[in-house]
């Protein structure tokens, strides 16, 4: 399976690396990026080809990996629809469905979306997918196997649900990150230095996603497991309720939710 991946942001280097880590070869990859400075740097890393301009030669593989920014999908479908043969789409740009892809490029509906989320930067992320209804199983097999080379995947039958993970694991990981800041900033509060309390917040969320992932126990039951009466997790815990932190929380995602249904729609006008 030969791959070309259209944009050479962070996200395809991590699945450019990904890929070559699982046993692909630099000869099966190559990248179009117009950013002379980005086609130098993927060259140095990969030591795979990298295309400056969108030419038959560049995209004369298997599978095509879109992965530039949403708002750019459009004029790079024009150019493309015309040059397409049989390839596998694969678009990892946020919000665009697959009809209104598919209608860009001129009725061509050979696409799978893919919702990675930053993670995939270190081969820890976890990706949504959804199939257009012509796209075959074999197909599925190797975007799904693309996609395995930076995390897990998630198959979804109906592309709605594509924006529920956006609002989960696509903007997630921004959630943890403010937990994390936040958690640092009272350890320092409290006494700690700031490297201190870095890597007592950083280990802490390590150690309990592990734990979490590993136990088929609900997460619910697991907080409840250290929240001793009368101690001091139990106190956290109480001014956490009484804050209502757990309904801001769900009342956040409900609003990224929302904010990727608008995308959407705001995309499909064009």
């Amino acid at each position: 399976m030969n791959i070309t991946f259209i944009g050479g942001g962070n996200m395809a280097s991590a699945l450019i690396g990904g890929l070559l880590q699982q046993g692909f070869s630099a000869q099966q990859l190559r990248v179009i990026e117009i950013n002379a400075e980005n086609c130098e740097k993927i060259k140095q890393a990969f030591g795979i080809s990298v295309f400056s301009d969108l030419t038959n030669e560049a995209i004369t593989s298997d599978v095509i990996v879109l992965s530039v920014k949403p708002q750019q999908l459009f004029q790079l479908a024009q150019k493309l629809a015309p040059m397409l043969a049989d390839q596998l789409l694969i678009s990892i740009a946020a919000g665009i469905s697959t009809v209104d892809i598919s209608r860009w490029l001129e009725g061509y509906q050979k696409v799978v979306r893919a919702m990675p989320n930053t993670p995939s930067l270190v081969r820890a992320g976890v990706t949504g997918l959804y199939a257009a209804a012509c796209v075959s199983e074999l197909d599925k097999i190797n975007a799904e196997s693309i996609l395995a080379a930076v995390g897990s995947t998630l198959w979804l039958e109906n592309e709605e649900m594509l924006h529920a993970v956006t609002a989960i694991s696509g903007s997630g990981p921004a959630y943890v990150f403010y937990f994390i800041e936040s958690m640092q900033q009272a350890g320092v509060e409290l006494g700690l230095s700031a490297e201190q309390a870095r890597q007592l917040s950083l280990q802490t969320f390590l150690g309990a996603s592990k734990l979490a992932s590993e136990s088929a126990e609900d997460a619910s039951i697991l907080r409840a497991r250290v929240t001793s009466k009368g101690g001091t997790t139990e106190q956290a815990i109480l001014m956490m309720e009484k804050s209502d932190i757990k309904c801001k929380i769900i009342s956040a995602i409900h609003a990224a939710n929302l904010r990727s249904r608008q995308m959407s729609d705001e995309f499909s006008k064009i």
